[in-house]
Protein backbone atom coordinates (compact mmCIF):
# COMPACT_ATOMS: atom_id res chain seq x y z
CA UNK A 1 0.00 0.00 0.00
CA UNK A 2 1.79 3.29 -0.98
CA UNK A 3 0.72 7.35 -1.89
CA UNK A 4 -2.11 9.08 -0.10
CA UNK A 5 -4.10 6.67 0.16
CA UNK A 6 -1.72 4.96 2.05
CA UNK A 7 -1.07 7.35 4.06
CA UNK A 8 -4.52 7.86 5.17
CA UNK A 9 -5.09 4.40 6.13
CA UNK A 10 -1.93 4.73 8.54
CA UNK A 11 -3.70 7.57 9.69
CA UNK A 12 -7.48 6.26 10.44
CA UNK A 13 -6.01 2.73 11.70
CA UNK A 14 -3.79 5.05 14.50
CA UNK A 15 -6.60 7.24 15.02
CA UNK A 16 -8.74 4.46 16.10
CA UNK A 17 -6.23 2.81 18.10
CA UNK A 18 -6.01 5.75 20.16
CA UNK A 19 -9.86 5.80 20.58
CA UNK A 20 -9.47 2.26 21.56
CA UNK A 21 -6.78 2.28 24.41
CA UNK A 22 -6.46 5.76 25.23
CA UNK A 23 -8.92 5.17 27.93
CA UNK A 24 -6.01 2.26 29.12
CA UNK A 25 -3.04 4.92 28.54
CA UNK A 26 -4.67 7.74 30.36
CA UNK A 27 -5.23 5.26 33.29
CA UNK A 28 -1.62 4.24 33.28
CA UNK A 29 -0.82 7.12 33.35
CA UNK A 30 -3.06 7.98 36.15
CA UNK A 31 -2.26 10.07 38.49
CA UNK A 32 0.11 12.48 37.45
CA UNK A 33 -1.26 15.26 40.08
CA UNK A 34 -2.31 15.58 43.16
CA UNK A 35 -5.44 13.85 43.96
CA UNK A 36 -8.25 15.13 46.47
CA UNK A 37 -10.26 13.18 48.87
CA UNK A 38 -12.81 15.18 50.17
CA UNK A 39 -13.93 14.54 53.41
CA UNK A 40 -17.54 15.49 54.94
CA UNK A 41 -16.75 15.73 58.39
CA UNK A 42 -14.83 17.24 60.79
CA UNK A 43 -11.23 16.59 60.96
CA UNK A 44 -11.03 13.43 63.91
CA UNK A 45 -14.23 12.04 62.64
CA UNK A 46 -14.08 8.18 61.17
CA UNK A 47 -14.17 9.64 57.23
CA UNK A 48 -11.38 12.14 58.60
CA UNK A 49 -9.18 9.05 59.93
CA UNK A 50 -9.70 6.72 57.08
CA UNK A 51 -8.74 9.56 54.31
CA UNK A 52 -6.13 10.01 56.18
CA UNK A 53 -4.73 6.45 56.87
CA UNK A 54 -5.58 5.23 53.23
CA UNK A 55 -4.50 8.01 51.36
CA UNK A 56 -0.83 7.90 52.76
CA UNK A 57 -0.54 4.43 51.10
CA UNK A 58 -2.06 5.31 48.11
CA UNK A 59 0.46 7.81 47.72
CA UNK A 60 3.44 5.41 48.31
CA UNK A 61 2.12 3.37 46.47
CA UNK A 62 1.04 5.88 42.90
CA UNK A 63 3.68 8.35 43.55
CA UNK A 64 1.50 11.36 43.95
CA UNK A 65 -0.27 13.43 46.80
CA UNK A 66 -3.56 12.27 48.52
CA UNK A 67 -4.55 15.84 49.53
CA UNK A 68 -7.23 15.61 52.37
CA UNK A 69 -10.18 18.33 51.92
CA UNK A 70 -12.29 18.72 55.22
CA UNK A 71 -15.76 20.47 53.83
CA UNK A 72 -18.17 20.29 56.43
CA UNK A 73 -22.07 21.39 56.64
CA UNK A 74 -25.25 20.19 57.13
CA UNK A 75 -24.41 16.79 57.86
CA UNK A 76 -22.44 15.74 55.06
CA UNK A 77 -24.50 17.20 52.32
CA UNK A 78 -21.99 20.38 52.05
CA UNK A 79 -19.14 18.08 50.43
CA UNK A 80 -20.67 15.95 48.92
CA UNK A 81 -22.39 17.93 46.94
CA UNK A 82 -18.74 19.01 45.94
CA UNK A 83 -17.95 15.76 44.82
CA UNK A 84 -20.97 15.22 42.73
CA UNK A 85 -20.01 18.16 40.52
CA UNK A 86 -16.55 17.74 40.21
CA UNK A 87 -14.86 16.50 37.51
CA UNK A 88 -14.94 12.68 36.89
CA UNK A 89 -11.40 12.88 35.85
CA UNK A 90 -9.78 11.13 38.47
CA UNK A 91 -8.35 13.26 40.41
CA UNK A 92 -11.25 13.80 43.13
CA UNK A 93 -12.70 11.31 45.01
CA UNK A 94 -14.84 11.42 48.45
CA UNK A 95 -14.73 9.61 51.97
CA UNK A 96 -17.96 8.66 52.28
CA UNK A 97 -19.94 7.53 55.18
CA UNK A 98 -22.62 6.13 56.74
CA UNK A 99 -24.37 9.42 57.06
CA UNK A 100 -23.23 11.45 53.95
CA UNK A 101 -24.14 8.51 51.67
CA UNK A 102 -26.62 6.07 53.63
CA UNK A 103 -29.28 8.61 55.92
CA UNK A 104 -28.89 11.57 53.79
CA UNK A 105 -30.86 10.10 50.80
CA UNK A 106 -33.11 8.98 53.81
CA UNK A 107 -34.13 11.74 55.53
CA UNK A 108 -33.30 14.83 53.47
CA UNK A 109 -36.66 16.48 51.29
CA UNK A 110 -34.43 17.73 48.86
CA UNK A 111 -30.41 17.69 48.39
CA UNK A 112 -28.67 18.59 45.04
CA UNK A 113 -27.14 14.87 44.07
CA UNK A 114 -28.19 11.55 44.23
CA UNK A 115 -26.50 8.95 46.03
CA UNK A 116 -27.42 5.86 43.25
CA UNK A 117 -26.90 8.37 40.58
CA UNK A 118 -24.35 10.80 40.99
CA UNK A 119 -21.38 8.84 42.16
CA UNK A 120 -18.60 6.35 41.25
CA UNK A 121 -18.14 3.54 44.00
CA UNK A 122 -14.80 2.43 44.29
CA UNK A 123 -15.01 0.77 47.76
CA UNK A 124 -15.80 0.25 51.15
CA UNK A 125 -12.79 0.94 53.21
CA UNK A 126 -13.17 0.44 57.21
CA UNK A 127 -16.66 -0.17 59.47
CA UNK A 128 -16.57 0.41 63.27
CA UNK A 129 -19.63 0.08 66.08
CA UNK A 130 -21.25 3.17 66.81
CA UNK A 131 -21.09 4.18 70.57
CA UNK A 132 -23.53 5.67 73.06
CA UNK A 133 -21.62 7.80 75.93
CA UNK A 134 -22.90 9.69 78.56
CA UNK A 135 -21.71 12.40 80.46
CA UNK A 136 -19.75 11.62 83.95
CA UNK A 137 -22.36 13.85 85.48
CA UNK A 138 -25.11 11.94 84.07
CA UNK A 139 -26.20 9.43 87.23
CA UNK A 140 -26.41 6.24 84.73
CA UNK A 141 -23.90 3.99 84.12
CA UNK A 142 -25.84 1.69 81.40
CA UNK A 143 -28.27 1.73 78.27
CA UNK A 144 -31.06 0.55 80.58
CA UNK A 145 -30.68 3.09 83.24
CA UNK A 146 -30.41 5.88 80.25
CA UNK A 147 -33.91 5.10 79.18
CA UNK A 148 -35.56 4.90 82.44
CA UNK A 149 -33.78 7.93 83.34
CA UNK A 150 -35.29 9.44 80.72
CA UNK A 151 -38.66 8.21 81.20
CA UNK A 152 -38.29 9.89 84.82
CA UNK A 153 -37.73 13.18 83.43
CA UNK A 154 -39.12 13.62 80.12
CA UNK A 155 -37.88 16.45 77.85
CA UNK A 156 -35.22 17.30 80.31
CA UNK A 157 -32.52 15.51 78.10
CA UNK A 158 -30.63 16.68 75.49
CA UNK A 159 -28.58 14.68 73.14
CA UNK A 160 -25.55 16.07 70.84
CA UNK A 161 -24.68 14.93 67.13
CA UNK A 162 -22.05 16.11 64.88
CA UNK A 163 -24.50 17.64 62.82
CA UNK A 164 -28.74 17.30 61.75
CA UNK A 165 -28.89 13.97 59.34
CA UNK A 166 -25.05 12.56 60.52
CA UNK A 167 -25.24 9.21 61.82
CA UNK A 168 -25.05 10.04 65.62
CA UNK A 169 -28.11 12.00 65.02
CA UNK A 170 -29.59 9.18 63.21
CA UNK A 171 -28.51 6.98 65.85
CA UNK A 172 -30.33 8.31 68.77
CA UNK A 173 -33.24 8.78 66.87
CA UNK A 174 -33.66 5.34 66.20
CA UNK A 175 -33.36 4.72 70.11
CA UNK A 176 -35.97 7.31 70.78
CA UNK A 177 -38.63 4.87 68.25
CA UNK A 178 -37.62 2.06 70.37
CA UNK A 179 -37.74 2.76 73.33
CA UNK A 180 -40.05 6.16 73.34
CA UNK A 181 -37.77 8.64 75.09
CA UNK A 182 -37.99 11.83 74.49
CA UNK A 183 -34.78 14.42 74.19
CA UNK A 184 -34.05 17.24 72.47
CA UNK A 185 -31.46 16.85 69.83
CA UNK A 186 -28.53 19.46 69.56
CA UNK A 187 -26.26 19.48 66.26
CA UNK A 188 -22.45 20.72 66.38
CA UNK A 189 -19.99 20.85 63.57
CA UNK A 190 -18.36 17.69 63.86
CA UNK A 191 -18.07 15.33 66.61
CA UNK A 192 -15.30 16.71 68.48
CA UNK A 193 -16.83 19.68 69.62
CA UNK A 194 -20.15 17.70 71.05
CA UNK A 195 -17.63 15.35 72.53
CA UNK A 196 -16.05 18.37 74.29
CA UNK A 197 -19.49 18.99 75.63
CA UNK A 198 -20.43 15.55 76.23
CA UNK A 199 -16.88 15.75 78.64
CA UNK A 200 -18.14 19.20 80.37
CA UNK A 201 -21.65 18.19 81.06
CA UNK A 202 -23.22 20.50 79.32
CA UNK A 203 -24.86 17.51 77.32
CA UNK A 204 -26.49 14.52 78.64
CA UNK A 205 -25.24 11.94 75.72
CA UNK A 206 -24.78 11.26 72.42
CA UNK A 207 -23.88 8.00 70.19
CA UNK A 208 -20.94 8.78 67.83
CA UNK A 209 -18.64 6.78 66.04
CA UNK A 210 -16.04 4.54 68.35
CA UNK A 211 -13.16 5.65 66.76
CA UNK A 212 -12.66 9.58 68.03
CA UNK A 213 -14.34 8.62 71.06
CA UNK A 214 -12.74 5.53 72.38
CA UNK A 215 -9.80 7.58 73.64
CA UNK A 216 -12.46 9.42 76.34
CA UNK A 217 -13.70 6.01 76.72
CA UNK A 218 -10.15 4.06 77.87
CA UNK A 219 -9.38 8.02 80.00
CA UNK A 220 -12.77 7.46 82.33
CA UNK A 221 -13.90 11.19 80.71
CA UNK A 222 -17.26 10.08 79.41
CA UNK A 223 -19.22 7.01 80.25
CA UNK A 224 -19.70 4.23 78.13
CA UNK A 225 -23.15 2.68 77.83
CA UNK A 226 -23.44 0.52 74.63
CA UNK A 227 -21.92 -0.14 71.19
CA UNK A 228 -24.26 -0.29 68.08
CA UNK A 229 -23.55 -3.38 66.93
CA UNK A 230 -24.71 -7.17 67.89
CA UNK A 231 -21.83 -7.91 68.37
CA UNK A 232 -19.48 -6.50 71.04
CA UNK A 233 -15.93 -4.52 70.05
CA UNK A 234 -13.31 -6.17 70.44
CA UNK A 235 -11.61 -2.80 71.41
CA UNK A 236 -14.11 -2.57 74.52
CA UNK A 237 -14.86 -5.95 75.06
CA UNK A 238 -16.20 -4.92 78.57
CA UNK A 239 -18.96 -2.37 77.00
CA UNK A 240 -22.15 -4.29 76.11
CA UNK A 241 -24.38 -3.55 72.73
CA UNK A 242 -27.55 -2.22 72.86
CA UNK A 243 -29.33 -5.30 72.04
CA UNK A 244 -28.08 -7.12 74.72
CA UNK A 245 -28.81 -4.19 77.26
CA UNK A 246 -32.73 -4.92 76.81
CA UNK A 247 -33.69 -3.24 73.00
CA UNK A 248 -33.54 -6.22 70.82
CA UNK A 249 -33.31 -5.66 67.42
CA UNK A 250 -31.01 -2.67 67.23
CA UNK A 251 -28.00 -2.18 65.74
CA UNK A 252 -26.42 0.20 63.51
CA UNK A 253 -22.81 0.51 62.03
CA UNK A 254 -20.02 3.16 60.94
CA UNK A 255 -18.99 2.79 57.93
CA UNK A 256 -16.57 4.87 55.32
CA UNK A 257 -15.82 4.26 51.92
CA UNK A 258 -14.19 6.12 48.88
CA UNK A 259 -16.64 7.52 45.88
CA UNK A 260 -16.07 9.11 42.70
CA UNK A 261 -17.87 12.05 40.86
CA UNK A 262 -19.89 9.73 38.37
CA UNK A 263 -18.23 8.86 35.14
CA UNK A 264 -14.67 8.26 36.82
CA UNK A 265 -12.85 6.21 33.80
CA UNK A 266 -13.09 2.36 34.88
CA UNK A 267 -9.90 1.53 34.22
CA UNK A 268 -9.25 4.41 37.15
CA UNK A 269 -11.44 3.13 39.45
CA UNK A 270 -10.20 -0.66 38.90
CA UNK A 271 -6.52 0.72 39.64
CA UNK A 272 -7.58 2.55 42.82
CA UNK A 273 -10.01 -0.23 43.80
CA UNK A 274 -6.88 -2.28 43.43
CA UNK A 275 -4.70 0.09 45.99
CA UNK A 276 -7.25 0.41 48.26
CA UNK A 277 -7.28 -3.44 48.78
CA UNK A 278 -3.33 -3.99 49.12
CA UNK A 279 -4.24 -0.80 51.72
CA UNK A 280 -6.85 -2.64 53.57
CA UNK A 281 -4.19 -5.70 53.84
CA UNK A 282 -1.78 -3.80 55.08
CA UNK A 283 -0.63 -4.34 58.92
CA UNK A 284 0.22 -1.42 59.84
CA UNK A 285 -3.32 -0.12 58.64
CA UNK A 286 -5.25 -2.87 60.39
CA UNK A 287 -3.35 -2.27 63.79
CA UNK A 288 -4.05 1.29 63.90
CA UNK A 289 -7.65 0.71 62.92
CA UNK A 290 -8.48 -2.36 65.44
CA UNK A 291 -6.74 0.07 68.40
CA UNK A 292 -9.50 2.69 67.45
CA UNK A 293 -12.45 -0.43 67.34
CA UNK A 294 -12.94 -0.52 63.40
CA UNK A 295 -11.34 -2.87 60.61
CA UNK A 296 -10.90 -3.38 57.27
CA UNK A 297 -13.11 -3.93 54.65
CA UNK A 298 -12.30 -3.85 51.15
CA UNK A 299 -15.61 -4.97 48.51
CA UNK A 300 -15.98 -4.88 44.87
CA UNK A 301 -17.49 -1.44 42.86
CA UNK A 302 -20.45 -3.34 42.56
CA UNK A 303 -20.68 -4.60 45.87
CA UNK A 304 -20.23 -1.06 47.13
CA UNK A 305 -23.00 -0.13 44.70
CA UNK A 306 -25.58 -2.90 46.73
CA UNK A 307 -24.53 -1.99 50.06
CA UNK A 308 -25.48 1.93 49.17
CA UNK A 309 -28.85 0.60 47.86
CA UNK A 310 -29.36 -1.70 50.96
CA UNK A 311 -28.45 1.10 53.56
CA UNK A 312 -30.28 3.94 52.36
CA UNK A 313 -33.11 1.58 52.26
CA UNK A 314 -33.05 0.80 56.05
CA UNK A 315 -32.86 4.30 56.98
CA UNK A 316 -35.84 4.80 55.16
CA UNK A 317 -37.32 2.39 57.09
CA UNK A 318 -36.34 4.04 60.01
CA UNK A 319 -37.07 7.53 59.29
CA UNK A 320 -40.62 6.71 58.16
CA UNK A 321 -40.86 5.34 61.48
CA UNK A 322 -39.82 7.97 63.50
CA UNK A 323 -41.56 10.64 61.29
CA UNK A 324 -38.02 12.40 60.40
CA UNK A 325 -37.77 14.60 57.71
CA UNK A 326 -35.00 17.45 57.60
CA UNK A 327 -35.35 20.51 54.77
CA UNK A 328 -31.74 21.39 52.90
CA UNK A 329 -29.81 23.81 55.50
Amino acid sequence: MSGRFGLRFWLAAAGLALLTYGGGAAAQAWPERPVTIIVPSAPGDGSDIAARLIGEKLRAALGQPFVIENRLGAGGVVGSAAAAKAAPDGYTFIMGNAGSHGINAAIYASIPYDVLVDFTPVSLVYRAPNIFIASPSLPVKSMAELVAYAKANPGKLSYASGGSGSSAHMNSEYLKVLTGIQATHVPYRGASPALNDIVSGQIEFMAVNLPPAIGLVRAGKVTPLAVTTLKRAPALPDVPTVDESGFKGYETVAWFGLLGPKGVPPAIVQRLHAEIARACADAEVQQKLAVLGGETVCNTPAEFGAFLDADIARWKDVAAKGGIRIQQQ
